[in-house]
C-alpha cells in the first residue's frame, strides 16, 4: 500500500488540492495530513480519500476535529498508529516531543511527522523519520508517498505558481 502524507498546509487550500491530486495520481491508496490545516476548508480538500489526520500547533483542534470526523475523516490526534505491509507506522504533528520518543519506545518502523517545514528523512535506533516538508512556508513544497513493504520514499514537489489562499 502506498501512502501519501503531507502536512503543514496553513489554510492554503489550492497547494492542498494539488498535492492530494499529485499523491492520488502517484498512487496513494491512503493520504495521512500531519496537521496546520488552520481552515476547514483544507480539510474539504481530503474528503473522498482515506484518510487520517492528526492536528497541529496552528489548528483549533475540538472545533476541526468535530468537522473533519462529520465529513467521514478519520481523526488520531494527537498520534496515529498503522500497521501497514507488516511495519508499524507512529504519525504526529512533531510539536509535542513527548509523542515523538513514544515512537522511538514503541519501536515503531516509522515516525511521520510535520512542524517544521523542513524535509526529513533518516534513521534513529532502527526508526526512519519522515517529515514531507510543507504547503506553506517553505523554500518548496513537497508532500511524500511511502510504501512501507519495501521501504520507499518518493518526495513530490508541488507546483506553487498558480496557488493562493
Amino acid at each position: 500500500m502506498q501512502i501519501g502524507v503531507l502536512s503543514d498546509s496553513h489554510g492554503r487550500v489550492a497547494i492542498t488540492r494539488q498535492a492530494v491530486d499529485a499523491l492520488r495520481d502517484a498512487g496513494a491508496e491512503l493520504l495521512i495530513h500531519l496537521g496546520d490545516f488552520e481552515t476547514e476548508e483544507v480539510i474539504d480538500e481530503l474528503v473522498g480519500h482515506p484518510t487520517r489526520i492528526v492536528f497541529g500547533n496552528c489548528d483549533d483542534e475540538i472545533d476541526l476535529s468535530r468537522y473533519a470526523k462529520a465529513m467521514g475523516i478519520t481523526v488520531n490526534h494527537p498520534v496515529g498508529v498503522l500497521e501497514v505491509g507488516g511495519k508499524s507506522i507512529h504519525f504526529t504533528h512533531g510539536h509535542l516531543g513527548q509523542l515523538m520518543t513514544q515512537a522511538f519506545e514503541a519501536n515503531a518502523d516509522y515516525l511521520l511527522h510535520g512542524h517544521t517545514h523542513r524535509l526529513r528523512d533518516e534513521r534513529r535506533e532502527g526508526t526512519r523519520i519522515l517529515n514531507p516538508g510543507a504547503l506553506f512556508r517553505a523554500d518548496r513544497y513537497t508532500a511524500m508517498l511511502l510504501e512501507p513493504e519495501t521501504d520507499e520514499v518518493t518526495v513530490l514537489e508541488i507546483n506553487c505558481a498558480t496557488s493562493s489562499p
